[in-house]
């Protein structure tokens, strides 16, 4: 309960304007929040990383093409794109399904493309698999083959860590928004550190990187990763997973915040406590997990950076593509952030996620009649053998 936080302690949603017609403000605020809460954007998001997902292979696709199009090899960007759309097919039928199977159970279309959806993912790759085989032209064996493990390849780094993104997305936005924004900030800082303090170079990859501005993106990623998180956490819109709601037939983010955004009591150690005086903080507990977030950014987030460079360098390219005037294409300004997506997926998964009640009961509804009540029977056997049916009984 947001409102048992703490009396002498003020969480982000508390502010109001000021206290002309409080009343008033006050109220069209919290209506405004709720509708907030309710309507979920993470179908658009979702969109928007498809839609730069497709940019950044066109991109990568593009500088192969280029480089061999003298060659005159057929149906390599038709079995590339054939290739894209499969892929994308396989792992976001997956991810609704895994998400949104009460939505999926509804429809008796989803529900049988959910039940075969592995097999019609393989049967188009396949399809596009001989499609390969027979357009192998001689002479150009080897350059093909070679140009296959290209398209696949950039499917790995591109599509796969692309629904990594969306699954994040799906925890919550606040997975989604807090990692690419440190992202950003490192980029940032380290850029105007290395430029007012920058001395000593970095990797011989990236000339222009410095250890100053390496450093003093790292502590200010940090910081900065510290104070969003707390504006963050205190927005159900933001932390909330992704919910499919049967009575609204919308996607939802309401819900009742975890113990991840709930402010708890952490005490300092004794040289903190003998400067500020204080001897506990309120903070998120999703506050901590920020700082792995925010030193992976810093850290191992300019690797992707880094092997960017080196791939352009390979094929003498300054940039992936035009598409941005002065910066590049879509990929230049998002090598990075793939990286950042596969751990935070990793992360959650290891330190974040647990058990899910409400994706086992979806499940159970799925089950014949018969199936549920064996599964019931089980487990009131189960809690009765551990005594907590019992008490149960004697608490109703």
């Amino acid at each position: 309960n947001r409102g048992r936080r703490g009396s002498c302690h003020l969480s982000v949603q508390d502010f109001s304007p000021v206290k002309t017609q409080d009343g008033i403000l006050l109220k069209k605020k919290n209506k405004k929040q709720k509708k907030l809460e309710k309507n979920s954007s993470s179908e658009w998001n979702s969109l928007a990383v498809l839609c730069v997902q497709i940019k950044c292979f066109h991109e990568i696709i593009m500088i192969g093409y280029s480089v061999y199009h003298s060659y005159h090899l057929p149906w390599f960007r038709t079995l590339s794109w054939y290739f894209l759309l499969c892929v994308n097919y396989f792992f976001y039928g997956e991810t609704v399904t895994d998400y949104f199977f009460t939505l999926v159970q509804r429809e008796e279309p989803l529900r049988i493309l959910s039940k075969y959806h592995r097999f019609i993912s393989f049967a188009l790759y396949l399809t596009g698999f001989c499609m390969f085989v027979l357009s192998l032209v001689k002479k150009h064996y080897r350059l093909q083959f070679y140009m296959f493990g290209w398209t696949h390849v950039t499917l790995l780094i591109v599509v796969t860590q692309s629904h990594l993104i969306i699954h994040n997305l799906f925890e919550g936005m606040i997975w989604f928004i807090v990692p690419i924004s440190c992202v950003i900030c490192n980029d940032i800082m380290a850029y105007m550190f290395g430029f007012f303090f920058g001395r000593t170079p970095l990797i011989k990859l990236s000339p222009k990187k410095t250890w100053e501005g390496f450093i003093g993106g790292f502590f200010s990623t940090v910081v900065f990763g510290i104070l969003l998180s707390y504006v963050m956490s205190g927005y159900r819109f933001f932390v909330c997973p992704v919910e499919f709601n049967n009575d609204s037939n919308s996607f939802t983010v309401d819900c009742e915040p975890s113990e991840l955004f709930q402010l708890q009591d952490y005490g300092l150690p004794p040289v903190l406590q003998s400067i500020t005086g204080w001897t506990t903080v309120k903070l998120y507990p999703f506050q901590i997990h920020s700082i792995a977030l925010s030193a992976f950014a810093s850290i191992m987030g300019p690797f992707g950076g880094f092997f960017a460079s080196g791939f352009k360098r390979a094929f003498k390219i300054k940039d992936f593509a035009n598409t941005i005037p002065g910066h590049g294409g879509i990929m230049d300004r998002f090598d990075c952030q793939y990286l950042m997506a596969t751990f935070v997926n990793v992360y959650i998964a290891s330190f974040i996620r647990g058990p899910n009640p409400s994706k086992v009961i979806q499940q159970l509804l799925a089950l014949r009649l018969d199936q549920q009540l064996h599964i019931f029977n089980s487990l009131k056997a189960h809690l009765t053998e551990k005594g907590l049916l019992p008490a149960l009984e004697e608490a109703a």
